[in-house]
């Protein structure tokens, strides 16, 4: 059995608790809290948590003294230490029927965990349970997808990124942490596993290296699992970015990050004190948290996920798109298909851009890649995946931007952008799909054509208003 079909299996026992009442995000959550013990029992992990409340002993029971035990375990895991404590605390159950949570358990344990660990795809427990996770933002009653960012994408992003042994890396708005764990794999992979590193090395990618904050508690928990699941020992805050607890998250080399969408919570600004343009928008407010968490020294980068209005809102909009092509190089901007996100009609951007050494004039060209118009529509039938990046990786990856022959790519000098408004709501080309004014008839043309036919109009029927009167007279 491999990964994907345990997936599956683990997904489709949200139907064993609909009784309960659960929802899907309160089953993942749940899941996590079961599903932890049964990895920490196959990876060994299990020295981590008290020898009373680790796998074995769950399985064993049945009925209330279950259930009891249970409740009991939750509160007491919350109660221990480290990360186990972080991921257990304030962890309470939603099972009433001790038959459904016996189901659950008698489950994960019948499935064939030596398969998944050995899978032939070389996926391990911690792609298993991400895979979860994903499945999760898929199903759009449970709520959890409506800006999950697609794997593919979170690929893409770091692949061009390429963050590298020793960086610092953060997402500042890490949701289950897949910016982090993409940017720990695609290192991994650079360091044959990371055997080519020191052991001080290789401390320093799993205790410093892939950091995180998130907001949300059950989705904070999800990251903490998700992440101790990849060996991942960063530390991952629970709390807003956007207050001043957000000021001392700076410092990093590489930013991966898809930040939520919308507004604050009744339209307040952000309470950070240090931002210059602080604004309601949210996401504002995080672009100017990312490029100022940056290192300044002409090699920091990050890759950011931004909607639309980002790219033309005026006033403090445009004094904060100013400040980042200031004091960092904005170099491309990836226009992204719609359809992509689960909520409708928000269309997205990913900004690239490196901060510089001093803070003024280090954007002096943008290219921007349009991969919207003339696009197929995605979505669940029709799901974006990687090849769909190809062109635009060749794009950006080239020694000559300007040699690309692709009709998506164009580049935008500062000046160019200034002499918009400074906006950066550029770079789409001809819709085939929309017709062109110019390709419309001239009107005065269009307007005597149409005279045109209405006279001859009148005058076929009133031949036959003509030819019915001799008829009558005939008859007479």
């Amino acid at each position: 059995m491999n990964t994907q079909e345990i997936v599956s299996k683990l997904w489709n026992l949200c139907n064993v608790l609909r009784d309960d009442g659960i929802t899907y995000h309160q089953y993942v959550t749940e899941l996590t809290y079961i599903l932890f013990l049964k990895m920490a029992k196959e990876t060994g992990a299990e020295k981590n948590i008290p020898e009373e409340y680790r796998w074995d002993k769950l399985v064993a029971l049945d009925g209330l003294e279950l259930k009891k035990f249970y409740k009991k375990l939750l509160e007491q895991l919350g109660e221990s230490s480290g990360r186990i404590r972080e991921i257990y605390q304030g962890a309470s159950s939603n099972i009433e029927e001790p038959k459904n949570l016996k189901k659950i358990i008698t489950s994960i344990d019948a499935l064939d965990w030596y398969e998944a660990r050995e899978d032939e795809k070389g996926e391990n427990l911690g792609k298993l349970y991400e895979g979860l996770l994903e499945k999760n933002a898929n199903e759009k009653k449970s709520g959890a997808g409506q800006y999950f960012t697609p794997r593919c994408l979170i690929n893409v992003m770091t692949r061009l990124v390429k963050p590298a042994v020793g960086e610092r890396c953060n997402d500042p708005a890490c949701g289950t942490f897949g910016f982090m764990i993409a940017a720990h794999e695609y290192v991994k992979k650079q360091t044959d596993d990371f055997f080519a590193l020191t052991d001080e090395e290789q401390e320093f990618e799993a205790k410093q290296a892939f950091t995180g904050c998130e907001l949300v508690h059950d989705t904070h928990r999800l990251a903490l699992m998700n992440a101790m699941l990849h060996d991942i020992e960063g530390e991952i805050k629970l709390g807003d970015t956007l207050s001043p607890d957000g000021a001392s998250m700076k410092g990093y080399d590489v930013v991966l990050t898809n930040p939520p969408f919308g507004t604050k919570k009744g339209g307040e600004r952000a309470t950070r004190d240090d931002f210059t343009y602080p604004t309601s928008n949210k996401q504002l407010n995080f672009l100017q948290h990312i490029y100022r968490s940056l290192k300044a020294d002409g090699k920091a980068r990050a890759a950011v996920v931004l909607p639309d209005n980002v790219l033309f809102a005026d006033g403090d909009g445009e004094k904060i798109r100013v400040d980042l092509m200031d004091k960092c190089n904005l170099h491309t901007i990836l226009r992204l298909p719609t359809g992509i996100f689960y909520a409708q009609g928000v269309k997205t951007n990913v900004l690239f851009f490196t901060r510089g050494v001093e803070d003024k004039g280090n954007t002096k060209e943008v290219w921007v890649y349009d991969m919207r118009t003339n696009m197929p529509s995605f979505g669940k039938t029709n799901q974006l995946n990687e090849k769909h990046f190809a062109a635009f990786e060749a794009a950006y990856e080239a020694e000559d931007r300007s040699k690309v022959e692709d009709e998506r790519w164009h580049c935008f000098t500062r000046e160019q952008i200034a002499e918009k408004g400074n906006s950066l709501d550029i770079g789409l080309i001809r819709d085939d799909s929309i017709v062109d004014y110019e390709d419309l008839p001239d009107p005065v043309e269009s307007g005597e054509e149409a005279i045109a036919q209405l006279e001859e109009a009148v005058d076929l029927l009133q031949s036959v208003v003509n030819e019915l009167k001799a008829l009558r007279t005939a008859e007479a």
